[in-house]
């Protein structure tokens, strides 16, 4: 059965998110990095290192972002894209049908 929605489209679309987000990943990284060395600091209270601790949690959550991207990619019918791809080398044309 032929999806109504453009599968093509679909999956370009993750692939501009997914850029962004590995652009993303490396400050996100140092981010965290800052945020553990901070739990070092001399005689920090632990409300305060509970705050650390909640940003490095937070920052780990780019993961469930990745999780989604791969997620709308699982959910595009398998072979959907290919038989896209193939009806669009043919050129737009109507269905006699």
């Amino acid at each position: 059965m032929a999806i109504k929605w453009s599968a093509v489209k679909v999956s370009e679309a993750m692939d501009e998110v997914e850029a962004q987000i590995a652009l993303a990943d490396q400050f996100l990284a140092e981010a965290k990095a800052k945020a553990r060395e901070a739990r070092s600091i001399p005689n920090l209270p632990s409300y305060m290192d509970d705050r650390f601790v909640s940003l490095i949690t937070q920052l780990e959550r780019i993961d469930n972002v990745k999780g989604a991207i791969e997620s709308a990619r699982n959910a595009i019918p398998d072979g959907a894209i290919e038989a896209e791809w193939e009806s669009l080398k043919y050129g737009n044309q109507q269905s006699l049908i």
